[in-house]
């Protein structure tokens, strides 16, 4: 014996019927169907994405607000190729210190630092001690005296500082003052280099220095600094 289903029931299938045909008509074909679901995952990652990132940008510029020194800050820095320049401007950003760029009178070039090649100039500085003595343009900083912490950066060369730092440390008096190194390299450490240049100053209190690449981030740096209780 067949079922026998209601009026009632006769015309909810119809209207469902209908209205399926409805939206067939409207959207084309099973294809395009297919294509607009699969838009609505991608738009919603996309939006947990950017509201994660922002999260995040929120927390770092968080951290990074918190990060006080005693006194009045100077970050010192010499940049060969443009990485040791953006470590120091962050550093100066997050602690609100000054900046002062050391600047051999006679430039890097490229081929200066192309340290593979025997006959270009860091590498014959490498091997002759005598032509490390870089001359600056200014070794003077203004207000140098008013400063209470500097921090010193710059590239690490054959495992020591950059020489053109040398030359800077070796003309200023740092009795006094709190000196924190960092350093940028692609895989060396800090090594000896702010210990040398403690050496080489023979005055203030060096702390222990920092080695960051090219690939750090400002919450990394702001996490150092705070921890340097400066």
């Amino acid at each position: 014996m067949k079922n026998k289903i209601s009026r009632r029931q006769f015309l909810q299938v119809a209207g469902a019927s209908a209205a399926a045909l409805l939206l067939a008509s409207c959207s084309g074909n099973s294809a395009s169907s297919v294509s607009s679901s699969s838009v609505a995952p991608s738009a919603a990652s996309s939006v947990a994405a950017s509201s994660e990132a922002a999260s995040s940008a929120a927390a770092s510029s968080e951290a990074t607000s918190t990060v006080t020194t005693t006194g009045k800050t100077l970050v010192v820095y010499f940049s060969a190729t443009g990485t040791t320049e953006g470590v120091a401007q962050t550093i100066a950003d997050t602690v609100g210190a000054d900046l002062f760029e050391v600047v051999p009178s006679d430039p890097y070039t490229s081929d200066d630092l192309t340290w593979t090649n025997n006959d270009s100039r860091v590498s014959r500085e490498h091997n002759d001690e005598g032509l490390r003595a870089v001359a600056l343009e200014s070794t003077d900083v203004d207000g140098w005296d008013d400063y209470d912490t500097v921090f010193i950066g710059y590239p690490i060369w054959w495992g020591i500082a950059a020489w053109p730092m040398s030359s800077f440390v070796a003309a200023n008096d740092f009795s006094g003052k709190n000196v924190v190194p960092f350093c940028t390299s692609v895989s060396s450490g800090i090594g000896q280099s702010g210990d040398l240049l403690a050496e080489l100053a023979d005055a203030g209190t060096w702390l222990d220095g920092q080695r960051f690449s090219r690939g750090s981030s400002e919450s990394d740096i702001a996490s150092w600094i705070a921890g340097l209780n400066l």
